[in-house]
């Protein structure tokens, strides 16, 4: 790192050395005190609490050497972990940069979708398939590399505004319009923009493994979205989603526009194996349905609706909340009918 350095200097007196500890980033035994007057230290942070504790390393050493830190890799997780993240960097001064602005999966910025011929190929290096054919697999990479264009990626405004927006803001916002008038339909997976336990509810939120030991999955579906909420894929409808895995006490907010005042029936599509489930909603805070059946349906993914009648709501922003009382359902939309 000194030679470097040096041969940096020979050319160059004006540009910031960005120097990386072992154990990927986070270890700078015996590399320390620094060399240059004008060198920055990166750190790498995944899978940890976001806690003070967790950045100690980072400002211990920054304040010791009088040296500026820069957290140069971090991401990998959940919305919930982005924002509690950003806004322990920001808290403490430390400047960030994300891995990686996109790739396949939902839990960035953008998406690169995938297609059949390169998944073969991935399951195949994986010892999950057979080898592809060579046609196969050329088709598979360059359709791959035509939609690794920005243009043609898939945005996440989802992640966008949990690493912007809510670290700094407590407000909810609509994931999408919803205007009900006399048969409006929302889809469970479109509840709004926000943090844990103001937009929504969710017991496991982050992927922790690393620091602590224990593995928690986050979101086990990685699709669609990449808050906490467990979210799954439609076998037999095309780009249709449910939420699944749902556990008592979770629950999801929409803020809804209510066309006209009156009363209303609201119908809950939903999936069960079993009658143990309760759904409750209210609506601005007040109860408007409490511990409705959930009956069982054959199974996690034949899904049937419930109707829930005489329900008074108001014209104008409504706050829809639907709370599972007790568990052990999966969600596929509401309905209003009036």
């Amino acid at each position: 790192m000194i030679d470097i350095t040096n041969a940096i200097r020979e050319v160059d007196n004006k540009h910031i050395v960005i120097i990386e500890g072992n154990g990927w980033g986070n270890n700078y035994n015996g590399i320390l005190p620094q060399w240059d007057k004008n060198m920055v230290l990166s750190f790498h942070k995944y899978w940890s609490y976001n806690d003070q504790p967790s950045a100690e390393n980072m400002i211990k050493t920054r304040d010791q050497y009088n040296i500026p830190v820069w957290l140069g890799e971090t991401g990998e997780n959940s919305n919930v972990w982005f924002t509690e993240a950003i806004r322990l960097f920001e808290a403490n001064n430390i400047g960030w940069a994300w891995w990686p602005l996109k790739k396949v999966g939902a839990n960035n910025p953008m998406e690169i979708k995938s297609n059949l011929n390169y998944n073969d190929v991935v399951n195949y290096i994986n010892g999950n398939g057979n080898k592809p054919k060579e046609s196969n697999v050329y088709s598979g990479l360059m359709e791959l590399a035509t939609y690794a264009r920005l243009e043609n990626t898939i945005i996440h405004y989802d992640v966008i505004d949990a690493m912007i927006r809510q670290p700094f803001s407590a407000e909810t916002r609509p994931f999408k319009k919803h205007f009900i008038g006399s048969n409006s339909l929302i889809h469970a997976v479109d509840y709004d923009l926000g943090r844990n336990g103001i937009a929504y509810f969710d017991k496991d939120t982050a992927d922790y493994h690393v620091s602590t030991g224990k593995y928690t999955a986050g979101n086990r579906g990685r699709i669609y979205r990449n808050d906490g909420v467990d979210i799954a894929k439609d076998d037999i409808k095309y780009e249709s989603y449910y939420v699944n895995n749902i556990e008592s006490g979770e629950w999801l907010q929409y803020t809804v526009d209510i066309e006209k005042k009156g009363v209303y029936t609201i119908k809950l599509n939903i999936a069960s194996d079993n009658s143990r489930g309760r759904i409750s909603l209210t609506s601005n805070g007040v109860l408007i349905a409490k511990e409705v059946k959930v009956p069982n349906t054959g199974n996690m993914k034949t899904f049937k609706t419930i109707e829930i009648k005489n329900i008074a709501l108001n014209a104008g922003k409504q706050r829809i909340k639907v709370l599972a009382d007790t568990g052990y359902f999966n969600f596929n939309y509401l309905q209003f009918i009036r």
